[in-house]
């Protein structure tokens, strides 16, 4: 080097992540897996368990390997994999239809609840060449995509705001999950498989479905935030209480749709132009971790008022369900109330340099 060339300055390191205790990131993985089968089955109030909490609690043991092992694997993959809320989504649907076509069969069993309003809300679009109602499969599998996963994974992320983007569980964890998967999907199969049986045709159906639904949420790229010209953000979002209202319109148009073709119309406009919006706004740098809980609480407190109106499946105490309806719309609120307060915490707190403790 001669004497007027400039030194060439070393690469600076990229900052190491601050190591995260095994007890925060199991409690949050703990956390997920109790919080999905909640409100997947429990939040709305549609079934007589809900006048038994004992069932309830006991149930769990069953519907947290059914449901919370499949919100943490998606969750888990889609972070390990450096993507977001589309990848997500997918998955979720991939899992929602092989749950309700496969695993507890409601898609093609007609007598899979022995009330009249099952069939009341499956004749009006049942199509008899398929076996399968239109209602059936926008209500159950967007229900999965919204409450069984990915309103579950925005609020427990945004509990623990500071690991929200990175792995919880290593090897160990994950083959834990696959395994009560396995479990929790082998009982609710063999038990609904009792006395219905899908077809051959129906399960390859659902499976190809599933199977192009999880191909494409790894084919789509992963995404960065977009930035403009001169370097700020790359759009506006809005704020972050007209995210929650309009995730409140949405979500409730959803589950208060008709079983006619109006009603799926109109329930599918509603998960089009939701979906798509998440998918729009979540590629915006503005988009934060607040409008991420405002639009996935706001489906948690859909659930939690509809069911005060809903009519139980079977016998049930009113005051019991009323009691169990109310402590839920509580615990959604406190659980709510606290997530907004560690984002506000973290977002308030010094950072200071991730890599300074490995120095």
């Amino acid at each position: 080097m001669t004497s007027d060339q400039a030194p060439i300055p070393a690469p600076v390191p990229a900052p190491v992540p601050a190591p995260v205790p095994a007890r925060t990131r199991i409690g949050a993985a703990v956390g997920l897996l109790l919080l999905s089968p909640i409100c997947a089955e429990y939040l709305i109030g549609y079934d007589q368990i809900i006048s038994n909490p004992l069932d309830m609690l006991t149930g769990l043991l069953v519907l947290g390997p059914l449901y919370g092992t499949v919100a943490v694997l998606i969750r888990e993959v889609a972070r390990r994999t450096g993507r977001g809320w589309p990848t997500m989504m997918l998955l979720s649907a991939a899992f929602g239809l092989i749950q309700a076509g496969v695993i507890d069969q409601s898609l093609f069993n007609p007598d899979f609840v022995h009330e009249a309003s099952w069939d009341d809300d499956r004749l009006p679009t049942f199509l008899a060449g398929l076996g399968v109602s239109v209602k059936h499969v926008v209500g159950f599998v967007g229900g999965h995509v919204i409450w069984s996963f990915c309103a579950p994974i925005g609020v427990v992320e945004s509990c623990v705001p500071r690991i929200a983007g990175r792995p919880w569980l290593g090897r160990v964890g994950i083959t834990v999950m696959i395994v009560l998967y396995g479990l929790g999907a082998l009982v609710i199969f063999k038990e609904h498989s009792r006395q219905f049986l899908a077809t051959p045709a129906q399960f390859g159906t659902v499976g190809l479905f599933a199977l192009a639904l999880a191909v494409a949420a790894f084919a789509i790229p992963r995404r960065f935030p977009r930035r403009a010209a001169d370097g700020r953000g790359g759009g506006r979002v809005p704020p972050t209480w007209a995210a929650g209202c309009g995730a409140v319109v949405l979500m409730g148009a959803h589950q208060l749709s008709s079983p006619g073709w109006g009603g799926v119309a109109l329930n599918v406009a509603a998960l089009v132009l939701a979906g798509g919006a998440l998918v729009w706004w979540s590629g915006r740098p503005d988009w934060g971790p607040v409008h991420v809980l405002a639009v996935c609480g706001a489906a948690l407190v859909v659930n939690a008022a509809l069911s005060f109106v809903v009519e139980p499946l079977g016998d049930t105490s009113p005051v019991v369900k009323y009691g169990a309806n109310g402590v839920l719309m509580v615990v959604v609120l406190l659980l709510l109330g606290w997530a907004r307060r560690r984002l506000r915490f973290t977002a308030a707190a010094p950072r200071p340099l991730e890599g300074a403790r490995s120095a």
